[in-house]
Order: structure tokens, then C-alpha cells, then sequence
């Protein structure tokens, strides 16, 4: 009598073809956090220090103000302070992000 292929190995195939959902898709970062993860290395994790000024609970307004205006001296002068060549890498958007994200962020 002839034999039929099992589906088992088929069903198994199959399943193991299926795309599996991945960290990145299961857990978004928050808008700004990426962004702000460039400022961890000075400000410390989550801007929290130690190292330079703590950014975490500052007025989001100031935190973006201040990175618009160390934007605007870096066109100006080509700056050569870090702060400025960070803040030029920004778009308007990203910056109001990166401020509202630090700003969120306990003390």
C-alpha cells in the first residue's frame, strides 16, 4: 500500500517560515528617546546626570529653546563647541522630541 506523505512536515515548515514578530516591533521606543540617547554620554542615562547639566524634568520650552539657539550660533560661527555640532544635526521636529522626551523623565 502506498504511503502519503505526512502534512506534519509541511505544517512545520510553514510555521517555521512565518515571520516572528521581533523586540524592535513588540516594544517601540518612545518618541525622542532614541534621539535623546545621544545626549546620554554627557548628561547621563536618561539625563540624569552625573557629568554636565541634568536635563531630566527641565521645562521641555527651555530644553528646546536652548538647543534652537546653540543651532542658530552654530550657523552663525560654525561652531566648535559639541553642543552646537549636536544641535545642527537636528531638525526642528526631532529637537521638540528629544526636549519633550527629557522633559518627561523623573529627576
Amino acid at each position: 500500500m502506498p504511503r502519503h506523505p505526512r502534512p506534519h512536515g509541511l505544517l512545520l515548515a510553514l510555521a517555521l517560515s512565518a515571520p516572528l514578530p521581533t523586540l524592535a516591533q513588540t516594544a517601540a521606543s518612545p518618541p525622542g528617546r532614541l534621539l535623546a540617547s545621544n545626549c546620554f554620554q554627557c548628561h547621563g542615562t536618561n539625563g540624569r546626570g552625573p557629568g554636565f547639566e541634568r536635563l531630566a524634568g527641565e521645562s521641555a520650552d527651555e530644553i528646546y529653546g536652548e538647543l534652537l539657539e546653540m543651532r542658530a550660533e552654530g550657523a552663525r560661527e560654525r561652531g566648535r563647541d559639541i553642543m552646537v555640532r549636536h544641535a545642527l544635526g537636528y531638525t526642528d521636529a526631532q529637537l521638540r522630541q528629544l526636549a519633550q522626551w527629557l522633559a518627561q523623565q523623573p529627576r
